[in-house]
């Protein structure tokens, strides 16, 4: 097997489900070996099959990503077996609530920005260093629009989006004068469990399949990427 990502080792978190396992095989079948971070161990399984399949491979990690030690935890193996990390891609998140902000429970909130939020953080945290070791470190953290706009019920979500975006481009600025690069993806409209929970009317035959996005994440992957800092639209990433 031979791509675009040709023994480049990645990192995807929410990688049991949708975009970050069509990421996850889009990735394999470039030539990247796979380390599979998500909370359900049998849908990590069912990507490890397909991946396998295809010829590439993987290693699956049971992690739910408030386990905060847990993050903390990956660092060590990777760098006894890898030496490095390539790729890095923050995917894993959660809408919490549409609701009005005055009522949004504590607990939902705290859980919100955990996942969205604080756990790339603690990524970065742990994984800084092994991305740095690489020829051509890149991380992409997964955004949306919602960042960007004035939502009446969607204020839990979109801070904890607009706060990834704003603590990923200092990242990113901290990061320019390394081989790193760092940026992050919108994906835009796209058949997923989080936006048939936001639009529980829509039709999902309507919508483009996760598998749409891979392009935009291998070009962001890439050795030759020089992207630093930007927030990249799949819609438009050609």
């Amino acid at each position: 097997m031979s791509g675009r990502l040709q023994g480049r080792v990645a990192l995807v978190t929410g990688a049991s489900r949708r975009i970050g396992a069509a990421v996850a095989e889009c990735f394999a079948a470039e030539g990247a070996h796979l380390i599979l971070v998500a909370r359900t161990v049998g849908g990590l399984e069912e990507v490890d099959d397909r991946v396998r399949a295809a010829g590439g491979s993987a290693t699956l990690v049971p992690l739910d990503l408030t386990d905060m030690a847990g993050i903390d935890r990956l660092r060590a193996p990777l760098a006894e077996r890898f030496g490095r990390l390539d790729i890095l891609v923050g995917n894993a998140g959660m809408l919490g609530i549409l609701s009005p902000a005055g009522h949004i429970e504590p607990a939902v909130w705290e859980r919100t920005l955990a996942v969205n939020l604080t756990a790339n953080w603690r990524l970065v945290r742990a994984l800084d260093p092994l991305l740095r070791a690489s020829e051509a470190g890149r991380a992409i953290f997964v955004t949306s629009g919602a960042a960007r706009g004035a939502f009446a019920y969607w204020s839990l979500y979109a801070a904890s989006k607009a706060a990834l975006e704003a603590f990923v481009r200092c990242y990113a600025a901290e990061l320019n004068k390394t081989r790193v690069r760092v940026n992050l993806l919108d994906p835009g409209i796209v058949r997923t469990r989080m936006r048939a929970q936001a639009m529980p009317g829509e039709d999902p035959l309507t919508l483009p399949e996760p598998a749409s996005l891979g392009d935009a994440f291998v070009a962001l992957a890439e050795p030759a990427c020089t992207r630093q800092g930007e927030t990249v639209y799949a819609s438009r990433s050609a």
